[in-house]
């Protein structure tokens, strides 16, 4: 029996050495893996969310909800005819009451399902190890389907992003992998979640690697988080069928005049966009100081959603019915502009009371309605520049949402794919690069950061490639006092006991006579015999570690932080070769200089950014 059991381990560790895959290759089976598992959930998703709003919206408050023409839509006739008889007072009231059981859910299973959910990811990546706990995702999801289905103002992205991550660190989990690894399958998860939902895999995987950053891409990511995409897209396609979300006419763009009028947008998407911002986080303070349990801040600004509903039915959920309205040429300035300031107050409600929802559907809500306007206005006063109203609205989408994001690389492709409008790729980029440079220093999601060197994410491959482009010898001189620390063998201990409360130090450099390097003591590991009149007659000599390994001035910085993290000391002697070949005391290094001397480098490159 042994010799079996002794068999079959040394075939399994012969085949594991023939078949190994490096991690590098492995990192690309995981992510379609994740994406099988992010399209799956993002089917069941979908089929909850679309039964929950057939069941709230049409047979319980009997009102017809608007989706765009290439909106999933889920057959439930099998339930017998709807009748469409309104009762506004429930509809009313439905924000509130889903807000209140979400908030619920929420508060009393996985407080960080509370939110957007995007920022929680972005969070997770850059201070939590990539770290979401699986109990997250169903949450996050239920939560969400309630708060949309009951008439919320906000979008499925953000819900989805958590969703996916959580998905994907799950399974990072289960395969034990390490923190950087663990961070890009979060990413992939992220990505097949968007791209499966929004049917746009390309945009999505654009949007998991520029979100996290206001200015840097987390580049290591971008093709394992395409293909968990791919895979997520094409098991929803499969289940659904493919069609962009938005049905446009034939857009284009022919005359350089009309640019003016895209500046224009841009301009305007911009001063809105930061009043957006700010208002979520005036949002954000204000319901933090109600005086009551979460929830029933949720419930309060659900409440304030349906007494904005009141003005307009259309400011409910998430808008992109009403979006296809504008498209096809329903909606007038007057609709444009009343739509995209009730939207702007609704989402606020929803999300920043903690509501479960994204931000990224009424950003594109908001930024079609202001591009409806612009461009409604245009064919008014100048029907022979402007001749396609709808081409200002998917603008305005990717414009608003790449502004307020700080994503406009992503907010581009993603809204293209979702409208299939390629053709206005040229005043997409324009309007969306002007935007983004009024913009630039506000942010809607508050745990982005500047670039990779603000991530604590890329804390190690930073300190390695700056430490290892320093020597010890080019910084020698940047170090504070380097010869109080040394103390001569010949030396009495209960001199050094003294020196030792004088200056603080604990480990000294011990020399000899001729000032040559002898060893290393710590008066931490000294055992000294009890009688005072033995311990006074002890030398240095009689207690030195003669056997550390002193720093090379031509060491790089990395090396000389190993060496000294694996001596157990807190400084470490530093010698050089002089042309005779002979080793030279220059003095020691310590823990703290060579941390400072990191700090100031890295200052000096965010200086440079």
């Amino acid at each position: 029996m042994d010799k079996k059991v002794s068999l079959l381990r040394a075939l399994r560790t012969h085949l594991r050495e023939r078949v190994s895959i490096e991690f590098t290759s492995r990192i690309y089976l995981y992510s379609a893996l994740v994406g099988v598992i992010s399209g799956l959930g993002a089917v069941l998703f979908t089929y909850g969310l679309e039964l929950a709003r057939f069941v709230l919206v049409e047979k319980l408050a009997g009102f017809r909800q608007l989706h765009p023409d290439g909106e999933v839509r889920v057959d439930f006739s099998f339930w017998g005819e709807t009748v469409y008889d309104e009762r506004l007072w429930l509809l009313l009231l439905l924000p509130a009451l889903g807000g209140l059981c979400s908030g619920y859910i929420a508060h009393r299973f996985a407080p960080e399902a509370e939110g957007p959910g995007a920022d929680a990811m972005i969070d997770s990546f850059h201070n939590g190890r990539g770290i979401i706990r699986p109990v997250v995702a169903p949450v996050k999801a239920l939560t969400t389907i309630i708060t949309l289905a009951s008439g919320g103002a906000a979008g499925r992205e953000g819900p989805l992003i958590q969703i996916g991550a959580s998905l994907g660190s799950w399974l990072s989990a289960r395969l034990r992998l390490s923190a950087s690894q663990r961070r890009i399958l979060l990413l992939a998860g992220t990505a097949g979640g968007l791209g499966a939902i929004f049917r746009a895999p390309l945009g999505a995987a654009i949007t998991s690697v520029e979100i996290l950053y206001r200015e840097d891409f987390e580049s290591d990511a971008l093709i394992p988080c395409v293909i968990s995409s791919f895979v997520a897209y094409s098991i929803y396609v499969f289940t659904f069928g493919f069609s962009h979300l938005f049905t446009l006419p034939y857009l284009s763009f022919t005359d350089v005049r009309e640019l003016l009028f895209y500046l224009l947008l841009g301009a305007v998407c911009a001063c809105v966009g930061v009043f957006y911002i700010r208002l979520l986080r005036w949002g954000n303070a204000q319901f933090a100081k109600l005086p009551w349990p979460r929830y029933l801040v949720v419930g309060f600004g659900g409440l304030l959603v349906g007494g904005i509903a009141l003005l307009d039915l259309r400011a409910l959920g998430s808008g992109f019915g009403v979006l296809q309205l504008g498209i096809d040429g329903q909606l007038g300035i007057k609709a444009f502009i009343a739509l995209a300031t009730l939207k702007i107050f609704a989402s606020m409600c929803t999300v920043s009371s903690g509501g479960s929802g994204g931000l990224f559907g009424p950003s594109i809500f908001i930024g079609g309605m202001l591009g409806g306007t612009i461009g409604t206005l245009g064919q008014s006063y100048f029907p022979e520049v402007v001749q396609q109203p709808a081409a200002y609205m998917v603008v305005g989408m990717a414009a608003f949402f790449g502004a307020v994001a700080n994503t406009p690389l992503a907010a581009l492709i993603i809204v293209t794919e979702m409208s299939g409008g390629y053709h206005l790729l040229p005043p997409l980029m324009v309007v969306g690069a002007l935007a983004l440079i009024f913009t630039r220093s506000y942010h809607m999601y508050t745990n982005q950061v500047q670039n990779k060197f603000h991530s604590p994410a890329h804390v190690k491959d930073l300190t390695v490639n700056v430490l290892k482009g320093l020597r010890v010898a080019d910084v020698f001189a940047r170090l504070d006092n380097t010869s109080e620390a040394l103390v001569s063998n010949i030396l009495p201990y209960f001199s050094l006991a003294a020196l030792s409360k004088k200056m603080g130090h604990v480990h000294f450099v011990v020399v000899d006579d001729a000032e040559q390097l002898r060893g290393m003591i710590s008066l931490e590991d000294l055992e000294l015999p009890e009688d005072d009149f033995m311990r006074n007659l002890v030398l240095i000599e009689d207690m030195v570690v003669d056997d550390v390994k002193p720093l090379d001035a031509e060491d790089n910085l990395h090396e000389a932080l190993q060496k000294l993290l694996d001596s157990g000391y807190d400084k470490l002697p530093v010698v050089r070769c002089d042309e005779h070949g002979k080793r030279l005391l220059m003095g020691y290094m310590m823990h703290r200089d060579l941390m400072r001397i990191y700090h100031e480098e890295v200052k000096a490159l965010e200086d440079q950014e």
